[in-house]
């Protein structure tokens, strides 16, 4: 399991890490049933807190992500698609909202913003 974690993001890094182990599951790299590392394994490997480690594993688990068993470690989840689609659709409107709010400051039409997601959207999907 590959995680790159950066001081200088701006993002906290237990979300750095809650959403590259979001995406390396969504994705197919870790599959239901595989071990993550342990939180003191993670941590050591990043050199970061366990308490970050251990954050990002509550989250991943709050979220239906992963769980975890006692004295054994934290698993992959089954994933259901209908809450990976939803949990998409979630962070793409919370994108989407930001990106409103910016347009909306400098007030650039919607006819605009339509144009330039329409532009991102194709140039991606090649």
């Amino acid at each position: 399991m590959d995680i790159l974690i950066s001081n200088s993001s701006g993002v906290p890094l237990y979300e750095q890490i809650e959403e590259q182990i979001k995406s390396q599951i969504l994705s197919g790299e870790l599959a239901e049933g595989d071990a993550l590392p342990s939180m003191r394994i993670l941590a050591k490997d990043l050199k970061i807190s366990i308490i970050t480690t251990k954050r990002a594993y509550e989250e991943l688990e709050r979220d239906g992500f992963i769980y975890s068993v006692t004295g054994k470690g934290s698993f992959v989840k089954g994933i259901n698609s209908d809450i990976v689609k939803e949990t998409i659709l979630f962070d793409i409107q919370e994108l989407i909202e930001s990106a409103v709010d910016k347009a909306a400051l400098a007030k650039i039409p919607l006819e605009e913003l339509q144009e330039m997601l329409r532009l991102l959207y194709e140039e991606k999907n090649r």
